[in-house]
């Protein structure tokens, strides 16, 4: 009996199975973020109405533990999921270091000093990109953003309020944003792409999720251009720790504004 060929496929053709197959690859984690993400705040919400009532997860104690929650379920859930699958060796999943997440070691004097810088450089972009988009009837650049405590806290609230908005969210979600989804799109297009562009896709496409994940055009434009500079402090510095400092001032001062001062902010 004679034995079959193997199918001869040229290899544009390969190549271009290969490039579908990454293409899917980066849409899978795209979405699966999105998903657990938007999956833990759900999840969340839901034991908390159970547990608590709905009346107090309203209260701003009440919505500062749901979003503490959340956050900190969706981190742990991205992180811990895939390197489970990574160990008993499923989906040809590869384990995420600490290393990998850009957590090695301790923040640097060069994260510390390049985090007002990146601010600064983020204000700027930010400004010149919702500008352009302030050219369009339908963009509202005044919409002031759903943060999802009352203006009118203080006391206890705004302290839960403080750790919520500018401690545990920056933390949570640099870790998943610019440390688990950046580094796993643009190891996975190095494949087939140069560093240079690799990291240019890497940037534009995490960046476009953390606009689209805060579901406010305005506030979806603005968080765009920080997301830009959070990346690229990434890759100058190999870890997130000047990126969560910098998100730490973004956060604060919008803090100090909306809830010191009492001026809203978009």
């Amino acid at each position: 009996m004679k034995e079959k060929k193997a199918p001869n496929i040229s290899p544009k053709k390969q190549g271009w199975r290969h490039s579908f197959k990454l293409f899917l690859k980066v849409l899978f984690l795209l979405c699966g973020v999105a998903a657990v993400v938007l999956g833990s705040q759900l999840l969340v919400g839901m034991l908390l109405v159970l547990t608590l009532g709905a009346d107090k997860l309203s209260s701003p104690v009440g919505t500062a533990i749901y979003s503490a929650l959340s956050y900190v379920l969706a981190m742990i859930l991205i992180i811990s999921l895939p390197n489970l699958l990574a160990k008993r060796g499923k989906l040809g999943v590869k384990k995420m270091s600490r290393e990998d997440l850009g957590l090695k070691d301790l923040p640097t004097w060069t994260d510390l000093g390049l985090a007002p810088v990146g601010f600064i450089v983020y204000l700027i972009l930010a400004a010149g990109i919702i500008w352009i988009f302030s050219l369009f009837p339908w963009f509202d650049a005044e919409q002031a953003q759903d943060v999802g405590f009352s203006f009118l806290i203080s006391g206890f609230d705004r302290v839960v309020a403080f750790l919520t908005l500018v401690v545990i969210a920056p933390i949570a979600e640099e870790i998943i944003f610019r440390g688990w989804l950046y580094a796993k799109i643009k190891y996975a297009l190095l494949s087939r792409l140069s560093s240079k562009i690799a990291t240019a896709i890497a940037i534009f496409l995490v960046s476009v999720l953390f606009g689209i994940m805060h579901m406010q055009w305005n506030v979806g434009v603005n968080v765009f251009a920080m997301s830009i500079v959070l990346c690229l402090l990434r890759e100058i510095t190999g870890t997130t720790y000047a990126g969560i400092l910098m998100h730490m001032v973004k956060n604060g001062l919008a803090f100090y504004l909306l809830y010191v001062v009492g001026v809203g902010v978009g």
